[in-house]
């Protein structure tokens, strides 16, 4: 079977089972929807002269109250599981994830900042805006610290990420000693949350993301030969470093678009990409849309589970508490070989 061919039925399945999760998603909540129900709905809204309008209830429940929260989900899963991919595959280690160079503790010093320190902030930023900026100045600052001659080992990159991480770390804990009544909504921002997400939330996050992901999609095999090593990708006529920086520019943004509008949620970019590849392999071209389909349908099921209880919790709560028992599973029952 050839590549093309993998991908696109692998990727045919992923979506099938996506659209099945989002419609079962938007059925659970405190009001029981069928999903015969919530597929009536979501048509006729779309095509209102084809499909009969369902009641005005179900129809707000569904399309302005669980239809928002659902898809901003599957869009910040389909993020962090594709920028944990290229950094998986960046630094050549399965242990690797998004935040690895300090971008979601970018992001968190943005917001918690807003938070605690109520500003009038330039351009109408407001808390996600604030924590966007800080995420991508964090990636790009940190590329800048590990970047001599026009050379950044991946190496020294690591090392930098930790070090800021760490740096960010401190300056969180600070803010969050001066928060005062504010505390519990720092705390509830760090943890991870998709509550009260708006429609326009939904469309911006839907505006940067295709076209970064494409641009991933076009490295894919550029990515394969990364993994023989850059002298060996470099003798095979890979420009390396402008490479490394296209991916490290583009995963950064992605990354820092679903941390400015969910917060720090754990796990999706490591246990996603790191479970597909043992399905589908490390072929980038297969890997890269699959994992993506795949971090979108997990974090739908799992921000259902969140909000299903008797009492809401944050998402991110629920994706630790199923990727690390997962995770340890993966590396007792399998070889986890470097990439």
């Amino acid at each position: 079977m050839s590549v093309r061919t993998r991908a696109v039925a692998w990727s045919g399945g992923l979506s099938v089972l996506l659209v099945a999760v989002v419609l079962g998603s938007a059925g659970v909540g405190a009001v029981s929807i069928p999903p015969a129900t919530v597929t009536r709905a979501v048509v006729a809204e779309l095509l209102p002269a084809v499909v009969p309008a369902v009641s005005e209830a179900h129809r707000v429940i569904v399309v302005n109250v669980r239809l928002p929260r659902i898809l901003l989900a599957a869009l910040v899963g389909f993020a962090l599981a594709t920028a944990g991919v290229v950094m998986q595959g960046f630094f050549r280690n399965p242990m690797a994830d998004p935040s690895i160079i300090g971008i979601s503790s970018g992001a968190a010093v943005g917001a918690v900042a807003t938070i605690v320190f109520p500003l009038a902030l330039p351009f109408g930023l407001e808390l996600q805006g604030a924590a966007f900026v800080s995420s991508v100045l964090t990636g790009f600052g940190v590329y800048l610290l590990a970047t001599r001659d026009g050379h950044t080992p991946t190496a020294t990159l690591l090392l930098a990420g930790v070090a800021v991480q760490t740096f960010l770390g401190a300056v969180i804990s600070f803010m969050m000693l001066q928060s005062g009544w504010s505390l519990r909504r720092v705390v509830y921002w760090l943890m991870g949350h998709l509550s009260g997400t708006t429609w326009g939330e939904v469309g911006v996050v839907a505006a940067i993301l295709p076209p970064l992901f494409l641009v991933l999609l076009g490295y894919a095999n550029d990515m394969n030969v990364l993994l023989l090593g850059e002298a060996d990708a470099h003798s095979l006529g890979i420009e390396v470093e402008r490479t490394k920086r296209v991916l490290l520019a583009v995963s950064s943004v992605v990354t820092a678009a679903a941390v400015a509008v969910s917060g720090v949620i754990g796990f999706v970019g490591l246990v996603v990409p790191h479970a597909m590849r043992l399905l589908v392999g490390p072929d980038h071209r297969v890997l890269l849309p699959t994992s993506a389909l795949a971090g979108a349908s997990f974090l739908v099921a799992t921000d259902t589970l969140a909000r299903s209880g008797a009492t809401e919790i944050p998402v991110g709560i629920v994706t630790a508490a199923i990727g690390a028992p997962f995770f340890l599973y993966l590396l007792r029952t399998r070889e986890v070989h470097r990439l």
